[in-house]
């Protein structure tokens, strides 16, 4: 499973912030941040999880996420 993400993340110290946090409950997905693409891409690579725990875990934060509708 896959999932893109649109979010407010502006900087790498943020992104890094919240990778080590979605690592620690996402052990076994790959997940980064494209903060070059005009949408701040999160990429989520996974065989499951919850988008919406993703996005409450962003904005428990101050961050807005949305599933990037391709």
């Amino acid at each position: 499973m896959i999932e893109v993400f649109k979010t407010n993340v502006e900087n790498s110290k943020q992104a890094a912030a919240l990778l080590y946090l979605l690592q620690d409950q996402l052990p076994s997905a790959e997940i980064n941040f494209d903060l070059e693409d005009c949408d701040n891409i999160l990429r989520v690579k996974g065989n499951y999880f919850c988008p919406s725990n993703i996005i409450q875990t962003l904005a428990d934060y101050g961050f807005e996420c949305s599933v990037l509708v391709q």
